[in-house]
């Protein structure tokens, strides 16, 4: 297909969703009132044991719960009973919940740490717009054991999710690593499960005198079933922040808030990369401070960062000629992340963290500290971030600031505009980078919505063509997710600060999604998924660099297994030869390969104790055949043991060479408590003759601190590359109250 002619088709879809916005605007799921309910102010705290029946003070608030279903059977009222209070204090806001279960021995549980995964447990989690946006949130949830989960959402969740992101992070407006100061407990009894949530208000960003935006999700797994108090369409989740419903009777103080977060480490290394290597004892102390300068808008400090207890990165095999995108896990980064986010996530990000401390190859460089100024004023969203680095000598690394300046101001209607400034600065040269963008949403009712971004980059190169940008417009109703967009980078664009998955393309993307349910209620087949999507990247010279049409339809049934089946058409054009072997030298040479894959993916239901994973992708590559099988184990022991064993398998049988190219990744944890695990990742990369080992044991106190120990050993072709043991000790004084 011409580039030319799929600019046509781009349009189109482009124009789409005002169509498909004006035909249903009569029979449209939001003309159907949002519910309402009440917060109580009581005198006393409830005592806070997970027993919500038996609390006095929880008795003078009234309940209310009517939850349907959005699956398996969409509209219909909730199998099981759930009783829902929401009262506070001066300084706490609490929720209590009685899920009420007829088999109580039946309930599932997979994981007992902190921010596991609730999506295929039995669960209650809530989601708090106190804002009042329609926008941003807090998530906050957990299951029969009391386990602490909680996230951070802004532009409700929505992200780009067609970049080719190996790993997730914190990108996409959907922030699970943010980790707030709250307490949540829990009951089993012969009713079902009781759990009772205490948040400080400190720990939340509201503006006074304001009602809130709030929506319950439970799941009920014996049925499969996941059910809302504010109905969600189908595709929906509980992020759709505009579709929620409304907390009224709030009367809240704005509470002080000053936190130091200090740390002292000690670590012993061991490097056999140097000659003579001997036992390195060092240590560290540092810390942060956190202050409201109101209720919505809060200043953090960091000095002598740290971030040792963060897991290590998943092993990734390059087989293209671009980047691998590997998220941000350190903490001091993920708190009010997305408002930092500009771009399209995962293919061109304006700012990524991890460029801050984190040099080209993997290695560290020490953050002396900085500070970050986040929040809300009325309804414009502000950021502002400074951080200083350390020269790393032996690297050639001098000391640099970076700084970002963020301004967003949202509109009524789901519509909003902001501009973004990056700063990269050599502090002992005249070396910098500057990033400039303007960005804006355009909110089409509830249902559709286009958004976009325009950006230009800066250096002392004085580079032309320095510009990126991209417009985008999607439709997210009646069953129906379409979208279409159109991205460009320029040769010259160059985000120091940011992240490219490549550089200087043209990018027309679309993609038609439609979920199919069967009227027959009795059906064991929950839903089809037919769809279909197309990415093309063009260079500058309009040569095809890379071409992806896929048609799949995923076949969900009602007791969790899934079936995807798909078929790909693609093309890759290579200008310059490269070695695709990473060392082995398969070397793929200049011109356009067609080729047609097939792909299975299958998984069985994710809540058993034993679940397997499977993707299969068969088909041409680079004039030749490749093979590309991933397959994950599950197994869970009860609710404290946890582990997935994952294989990836990589077979390339080309005219310039064969070889394969293998990950064995290992994941297990242990809860003793929901604040009390060990966690262990340990990593075979094939491509670089890699052993990896990381051991984490945690004992957590507030908001992810208290006391971590870390072993870190490496293995490269049988050698050792490097070991360390590190101890780490954190705590959060609340220094007003």
């Amino acid at each position: 297909m011409k580039y030319s002619k799929l600019g046509y088709l781009i349009i189109f879809c482009l124009l789409l969703p005002f169509f498909l916005t004006a035909q249903n605007q009569a029979t449209s799921f939001d003309v159907k009132p949002r519910p309402s309910t009440t917060a109580v102010s009581i005198p006393i705290a409830p005592v806070l044991d997970g027993n919500v029946l038996n609390d006095e003070i929880w008795q003078t608030v009234t309940a209310f719960g009517e939850l349907s279903q959005t699956q398996p059977n969409f509209g219909q009222p909730a199998t099981e009973k759930t009783e829902i209070r929401i009262a506070y204090t001066e300084d706490t806001f609490y929720v209590g919940v009685v899920c009420y279960d007829a088999r109580p021995d039946k309930l599932v549980v997979s994981d007992a740490r902190r921010d596991a995964d609730l999506d295929n447990t039995d669960a209650f989690i809530f989601i708090l717009d106190t804002y009042m946006d329609s926008q941003n949130g807090f998530i906050f949830g957990t299951n029969s054991l009391g386990v602490e989960y909680d996230a951070q959402v802004d532009n409700e969740g929505q992200g780009n999710q067609n970049a080719n992101r190996q790993q997730g992070g914190t990108i996409g407006g959907f922030n699970l690593n943010w980790d707030g100061s709250w307490e949540v407990r829990s009951e089993v009894g012969e009713y079902g499960w009781s759990a009772e949530f205490a948040i400080p208000l400190r720990t939340l960003r509201f503006q006074s005198g304001r009602d809130w935006g709030i929506n319950f999700r439970r799941n009920i797994r014996k049925t499969n079933e996941i059910v809302y108090w504010a109905e969600m369409p189908v595709g929906l989740d509980l992020n759709r922040l505009s579709l929620a419903g409304t907390l009224t009777g709030l009367q809240l103080r704005n509470p002080g808030n000053l936190k130091l977060i200090p740390y002292a480490l000690g670590r012993i290394d061991k490097d056999y990369a140097v000659a003579s290597p001997t036992h390195k004892i060092s240590g560290e102390v540092g810390g942060d401070v956190k202050f409201s300068v109101t209720p919505s808008l809060t200043l953090d400090l960091t000095y002598n960062t740290d971030f040792a207890q963060v897991e290590v990165d998943e092993q990734q095999v390059n087989l293209d000629r671009f980047n691998l995108f590997f998220p941000e896990k350190r903490p001091f980064f993920l708190e009010n992340a997305g408002l930092f986010s500009v771009g399209s996530p995962g293919e061109v990000d304006l700012f990524f963290s991890r460029r801050i401390g984190i040099g080209e190859n993997g290695s560290v460089v020490p953050i002396i500290g900085g500070a970050r100024l986040s929040g809300k004023l009325n309804r414009t969203n502000v950021g502002l971030l400074s951080m200083w680095t350390e020269e790393v000598t032996e690297a050639s690394v001098e000391e640099h600031n970076f700084t970002v300046a963020r301004v967003n101001h949202e509109f009524k209607g789901r519509t909003a505009l902001g501009a973004v400034f990056i700063n990269k600065l050599g502090l002992q040269s005249d070396d910098f980078n500057r990033t400039l963008a303007v960005d804006g949403k355009l909110g089409l009712g509830k249902k559709a919505r286009m958004i976009g971004f325009y950006a230009h980059t800066q250096d002392p190169n004085d580079t032309i063509n320095a510009h990126s940008f991209k417009w985008q417009t999607d439709y997210i109703w009646n069953n129906w997710e379409i979208n279409a967009a159109y991205t460009e980078v320029g040769e010259g664009f160059n985000p120091e600060v940011g992240f490219l998955l490549r550089s200087a393309f043209r990018k027309p993307e679309g993609r038609i999604l439609y979920h199919l349910r069967p009227k027959d209620a009795n059906a064991k087949i929950l839903e089809y998924r037919p769809h279909i999507s197309y990415r093309g990247y063009w260079n500058f010279d309009d040569f095809l660099e890379t071409s992806f049409l896929h048609i799949d339809n995923h076949f969900e049934w009602k007791n969790g297994t899934e079936l995807h089946t798909g078929v790909n058409f693609t093309t890759e054009g290579v200008v310059e030869a490269f070695d695709i072997s990473r060392g082995k030298s398969v070397i793929v040479q200049p011109g356009s390969y067609n080729h047609v894959e097939s792909q299975l993916v299958f998984f069985t239901n994710r809540s058993n104790p034993f679940s397997v994973n499977i993707r299969s992708v068969i088909g041409g590559s680079f004039g030749g055949t490749r093979y590309q099988e991933s397959v994950t184990a599950s197994l869970r022991l009860g609710d404290k043991f946890n582990s997935d064993f994952t294989f990836l398998y990589n077979n390339f049988q080309l005219p310039f060479g064969d070889f394969t190219a293998n990950i064995f990744r290992s994941q297990l944890s242990y809860a003793f408590r929901p604040n009390i695990y060990i966690q262990g990742l340990i990593q075979n990369n094939t491509t670089n003759k890699l052993w990896a080992a990381n051991l984490r044991f945690g004992w957590l106190q507030r908001a992810n601190t208290g006391l971590f120990v870390v072993w870190n050993y490496n293995l490269q072709d049988g050698d050792p590359l490097n070991n360390s043991v590190i101890v780490k000790y954190t705590r959060m004084f609340d220094l007003v109250r």
